[in-house]
């Protein structure tokens, strides 16, 4: 799969956005969003990739070929301009869908669309309780086009996993062929962090450990060239928030409002 976003529309962390990435010396150096959907398009030119485009906002393509380093399930959904690329498979959907009042044809993407728009919407719950409940291996990213906003999620599961980088214009790229990233987004990229939620509103947190802050960890390739950093949750440090009550005590406190 591939995202690709406009720096207007989403301010990843500053940490991610490798300098050695921009320099004179630099021999790979990161490519525009156009030069990056290319080498995503050739990866998996057995068989077509699905893209969206959104004018210069926004690019999202997957393909459901078992293409390089890929052996889980991938699905797209689009509803109500929102779309989700989902990853991955969730072991409790059938409980989800009940819980939800969804029907029993309804795939991982389209219910994490719907969780979306309800917790988005009506937020009876915190976000980080919501990705706890999902039961499995999974990472997805869905795009707000009515909103225009972007969340991004990760499960523990380490089976599942999504990279993140920065392009040459500044756009954030998502994708699980690392191949790609790398190609892409040159020294600036990193893994997305396990157990972590991603909004364009709020930014990176835990969803494991959403009372602690999350902190940069730098890291270096096997050259000793510094690459864009690994985000880890500092246990050592706790969040000074204000105290949540009432109707305010979910995630639309989390930028999840039109």
């Amino acid at each position: 799969m591939l995202a690709i976003f406009n720096k207007d529309l989403v301010d990843p962390p500053k940490e991610l956005n490798s300098p050695v990435s921009h320099s004179s010396g630099s021999g790979n150096k990161p490519k525009y969003p156009q030069d990056i959907v290319k080498t995503f398009q050739q990866a998996y030119s057995q068989n077509t990739p699905l893209s969206v485009g959104f004018g210069n906002s926004a690019f999202l393509a997957y393909s459901s070929s078992k293409g390089p380093q890929v052996h889980h399930q991938r699905l797209f959904s689009g509803m109500d301009n929102m779309y989700c690329i989902f990853l991955g498979s969730l072991h409790n959907l059938n409980a989800l869908n009940k819980q939800y009042g969804l029907g029993r044809a309804t795939n991982e993407a389209m219910f994490v669309i719907e969780a979306y728009r309800t917790l988005r919407d009506r937020g009876p719950y915190p976000a980080d309780q919501v990705l706890k409940d999902l039961e499995g291996c999974f990472g997805f990213v869905i795009f707000d086009q009515t909103a225009g906003t972007v969340f991004a999620a990760q499960g523990t599961d380490q089976r599942v996993k999504l990279y993140w980088g920065i392009a040459a214009d500044g756009s954030v790229v998502i994708s699980d062929n690392l191949d790609v990233i790398k190609s892409g987004c040159a020294k600036s990229f990193a893994p997305f962090p396990s157990g972590c939620m991603y909004h364009s509103e709020v930014g990176l947190m835990s969803f494991e450990h959403p009372k602690n802050k999350m902190k940069a960890m730098p890291r270096t390739d096997s050259e000793g060239a510094m690459c864009g950093a690994n985000f880890k949750v500092d246990i050592n440090s706790k969040k000074t928030t204000m105290p949540r009550v009432g109707s305010e005590a979910n995630w639309a406190l989390c930028g999840f409002q039109t």
